[in-house]
């Protein structure tokens, strides 16, 4: 038998671990003396989880590439809600953009992030619209009508060469085998295909075109358009409806679906001469969003419904990598559950937890202690016994200013303006600031805390929307909000801060927006993604922060999305949702403590939980002999 060096002109290195990978040893074989093994990099097909979509839906539009993908309308339940928002994806997590014109399920679309389309689907006025839309990147403009309006159709192409094929019109609704092109400005019957289908997917160009599955009986055959005539390609292994499909028509995926028994994880990929099972999703559904113009060794599949209405994103790979998406992990749990508790610290390696409510009815605590990124450990309590306070600094370095308390004088309750440094072991008093409120926080270290907003009794309502600077010494007044509002976060110092969503009235109204400081005055940010009023946790800069959590609904409030400076992108959900607190000095280090959960038995809650950043690993393989 010939050797690998005779084949391959060189020898098998030994190492006695492996080498340090990266793509140059793709196709590379060594000996691993220390386990015994022989050892290679090959790239592979996988799924990977990725961070969740803002809105979860189903029987939405998509289109784009793997790191520049858009989910467009759609349909939730429950209650029946059908859309009009549209989603950005770019490749870590999604972003809110602009609406779309009509409100619709049910629709088809292709195209690209910059040069997008959106055709037919189900509207509040009509089962079976003709309304189509493009879209720019930004904003999506009414474009000409189909010439028959249906619904569970499939579309390919692009902007100025589109395909609208089959789907449903009437009512009772029928079956189509009709098929439209759009040439950029009209619309033009062609072709219709051999028979009927609808909830198919199509891929490719007007010109290179698949017609895919689709229903009665989970149909596996599929069709090649040339721009002219229809031709029987190749069958899928596994019929199926309602499912994903990406890439070219001589490299295509299709993945998801429903099928017989149901729904199905199932992915194949097509070489132009037949399809093969390759690696599986790791969440079945149907009616799954899909990135239509994927390159030919990635993918995207979004949303859909499990039955229940899912967000849940995958990415495929057919790479050396192996993926691992960001995510937030359990950490030890505090000894005190609190609510309304006030963080301060570096984030999940250095943690203060200080004060807050224990119990219902109220029941504040001085209770401080400290975690070392594996457990928390008491130490000296805070001199007045408070919650809903204003915190800051590191482990070593840290302050609290005002808060409540209505044990110590329930009408009108006592509200403090009291401010106390830590040093690392006690707490100390110090300059009280002038205005005695609670939920009244912000961002900043021990000697350049800024604060803002909150609830000052017993003139609230309104909510303030004043702020005030310590230097370390002193308190002075700060800029104005634009907005009234409460239970603010945010990261930064006095004179560059950022902060994070709010509470306004009527409670319990979350606001998304985030509001930039100079150390005079405030401007109106681009807004978050998600609502995260009530309690949360901000971790970071100001050009690179994290913030999760957050007030009603309690069901949102698991959400988290990282900050670059300019705009939001969704990232990893948390294990317990509900109004919790952390405060990190970088976004890697980030970190959500205790909270307020808002079901019973979960109220108050002494979780921690540490987040990891998404990473990428060159995966090396064993080679047997099976």
């Amino acid at each position: 038998m010939a050797t690998y060096e005779e084949i391959h002109g060189k020898r098998v290195e030994t190492f006695s671990s492996d080498p340090t990978l990266d793509s140059s040893y793709e196709g590379q074989v060594w000996f691993n003396s220390t386990s015994g093994t022989l050892k290679t990099v090959v790239a592979s097909a996988t799924w990977s989880s990725s961070t969740s979509m803002t809105t979860a839906r189903t029987d939405m539009g998509g289109f784009g590439i793997q790191t520049a993908a858009v989910a467009c309308a759609g349909f939730s339940t429950p209650p029946p809600t059908r859309y009009n928002i549209t989603e950005e994806y770019n490749g870590t997590g999604w972003s809110n953009s602009g609406n779309m014109n009509t409100t619709r399920s049910y629709l088809a679309a292709a195209g690209t992030l910059t040069a997008g389309i959106a055709m037919g689907g189900e509207t509040p006025s009509s089962p079976a619209s003709n309304a189509t839309e493009t879209y720019n990147g930004t904003s999506w403009t009414n474009a000409p009508n189909m010439v028959s309006g249906r619904y569970n159709l499939a579309g390919a192409g692009t902007t100025s060469a589109a395909l609208a094929m089959n789907g449903r019109l009437g009512s009772p609704p029928s079956i189509q085998n009709l098929v439209e092109e759009y040439n950029g400005s009209s619309w033009t019957a062609v072709t219709a295909t051999p028979y009927t289908t609808s909830s198919n997917s199509g891929i490719g160009l007007q010109t290179a075109a698949l017609n895919i599955g689709g229903e009665p009986s989970f149909r596996n055959n599929v069709l090649a358009y040339d721009g002219t005539n229809w031709t029987a390609s190749p069958t899928l292994n596994l019929g199926r409806d309602e499912m994903g499909a990406s890439r070219v028509s001589t490299a295509a995926i299709v993945f998801a679906g429903n099928s017989s028994p149901g729904l199905t994880t199932q992915t194949e990929q097509y070489d132009g001469t037949s399809w093969s099972e390759t690696a599986d999703m790791a969440t079945a559904r149907r009616y799954i969003g899909s990135a239509m113009a994927a390159p030919n060794t990635t993918s995207l599949g979004f949303g859909g419904g499990t039955p229940t209405t899912t967000g849940v994103t995958e990415e495929f790979n057919t790479s050396i990598n192996t993926v691992t998406a960001a995510a937030f992990s359990s950490g030890g749990n505090m000894g005190t559950a609190r609510y309304g508790g006030n963080y301060f610290g570096t984030g999940k390696a250095s943690q203060v937890a200080v004060a807050g409510s224990t119990a219902t009815p109220t029941s504040p605590t001085a209770n401080s202690e400290t975690y070392n990124g594996t457990s928390w450990s008491e130490g000296n309590n805070i001199n007045t016994t408070r919650y809903n306070a204003g915190a800051g600094g590191t482990e070593t370095a840290g302050i609290v200013a005002t808060g409540r308390n209505p044990l110590a004088n329930p009408s009108p309750q006592v509200v403090y303006g009291n401010t106390e440094e830590y040093n690392g072991t006690s707490y100390s008093e110090v300059n009280d600031c002038p205005n005695a409120a609670y939920r009244q926080v912000g961002a900043g270290t021990q000697t350049a805390l800024m604060i803002c907003g909150g609830i000052s009794p017993p003139t609230f309502p309104p909510y303030n929307n004043t702020s005030f600077e310590y230097d370390g010494t002193n308190w002075t007044a700060g800029g104005a909000m634009p907005q009234r509002g409460d239970y603010m976060d945010g990261v930064g110092v006095t004179t560059a801060a950022v902060i994070f969503g709010s509470t306004n009235s009527p409670s319990p109204n979350t606001l998304n927006t985030s509001l930039d400081y100079d150390g005079s005055a405030f401007s109106s940010n681009n807004n978050m993604n998600n609502n995260h009023g009530g309690q949360h946790s901000a971790c970071g800069t100001t050009t690179s922060a994290l913030v999760a959590c957050g007030g009603a609904p309690y069901a949102d409030s698991a959400k988290s999305e990282i900050y670059d400076g300019t705009s939001f992108v969704t990232n990893a959900t948390t294990a317990t949702s509900g109004q919790r607190g952390g405060k990190g000095t970088s976004s890697p280090a980030s970190i959500v403590v205790g909270g307020y959960g808002g079901s019973p038995g979960t109220q108050f809650l002494t979780a921690t939980e540490e987040y990891t950043v998404a990473s990428t690993a060159v995966n090396a393989k064993t080679l047997t002999t099976s």
